[in-house]
């Protein structure tokens, strides 16, 4: 035997699928959600702490890195929001052929995209 074989799947041989990519979206939405509280109870204790520590935290909020990080973390709930509905179904018992998997993946995909640009777009007129 000249070549070891790995004893599970590595990365320079595992081809991703759309259940496992959607399936670590999940969690790193949910760590987005979790970065997006923090800041959250930032703005709200600027909110508190007077004029000039909202004025800054407005401004932060409206630079171009702020609206970024305001869009991913919009981007981040309805993702998450999105296939948390996807996860209710399944725990219904339904949905867990392979063509009804791959397309609420899609659905979830698509609609958290759609929703979120539907918001800025509102927001942004």
């Amino acid at each position: 035997m000249s070549h070891r074989r790995p004893k599970s799947p590595n990365m320079q041989n595992y081809r991703p699928q759309l259940t496992s990519v959607l399936s670590f979206g999940h969690r790193l939405s949910g760590v987005a959600l979790s970065l997006g509280a923090f800041g959250l109870a930032g703005w709200l204790m600027a909110g508190a702490s007077g004029q000039d520590a909202f004025g800054s935290a407005q401004a932060l909020l409206l630079s171009v890195p702020g609206r970024i990080a305001l869009f991913l973390v919009t981007l981040a709930l309805f993702y998450h929001l999105c296939n948390g509905v996807r996860h209710l179904v399944w725990d219904s018992g339904r949905g867990f052929e392979l063509r009804a998997i791959y397309a609420g993946g899609w659905t979830v995909v698509g609609t958290s995209l759609i929703l979120t640009l539907a918001l800025w777009t509102w927001w942004l007129a």
